[in-house]
């Protein structure tokens, strides 16, 4: 029995997908909330050198474990307890450590591909779409790879002309065409983040009918 509500925020790489997030949820219990970062579902690549690794394509869909990330939504949904694994955006593995979430009415699945798969669709109530400028979202990318996860400027430039740039014409700008809104530079925009709460609301009263 459905127990929670799911809302996607999909769009490129900083595009202000978790500013949007983190707005809508931001007035109601902390306790009733979560937020799952996509990234944390990209396959583990241990088995891979580590040189290679660096190498490889994070913007295809294939870069994610759709099945698991779909099962343990679904779990969550239904109120169920799942560990969603932490990922190492150094080693580009999956740490020994594990996200424990439980027992939260309104969960937010952000990422640039959550909008991509039709059965992860289809679990949710609400879908965001965030259109930023490309200069804008890639200054934003540089400035997070550099500062949080140990990257220098050459690998981002072209990490971002190789893969970043053509798999977000190819895989993510087409999903915007199944979001309910497609919003302007993110979760600044009051006015949309405002009515967002208002739906959310309505959608807790009907679970608890």
């Amino acid at each position: 029995m459905k127990q929670s509500i799911l809302i996607g925020i999909a769009g490129g790489t900083g595009s202000g997908k978790t500013s949007m997030a983190k707005n809508i949820v931001r007035d109601f219990n902390p306790d009733q909330v979560v937020i799952i970062e996509q990234d944390s579902y990209y396959f583990d690549l241990k088995d891979i050198p580590l040189d290679a690794r660096h190498h490889h394509n994070f913007d295809h869909p294939e870069a994610y474990d759709f099945e698991l990330m779909k099962q343990q939504i679904r779990n969550l949904i239904d109120g169920k307890t799942v560990e969603i694994p932490v990922y190492d955006y150094k080693t580009h593995t999956r740490s020994n450590e594990v996200h424990r979430v439980t027992g939260h009415k309104i969960i937010v699945l952000e990422g640039i591909m959550v909008l991509f798969d039709p059965e992860l669709r289809d679990l949710m109530d609400i879908k965001i779409y965030i259109q930023t400028a490309p200069d804008i979202r890639f200054i934003r990318r540089m400035t997070r790879d550099l500062k949080y996860r140990g990257r220098t400027v050459d690998s981002v430039i072209n990490q971002y002309l190789d893969t970043v740039r053509p798999m977000h014409e190819q895989f993510i700008e087409p999903t915007k065409q199944y979001a309910d809104i497609i919003i302007p530079e993110g979760g600044h925009n009051s006015v949309v983040v405002d009515l967002f709460k208002t739906k959310v609301t309505s959608l807790l009263k009907q679970l608890a009918k």
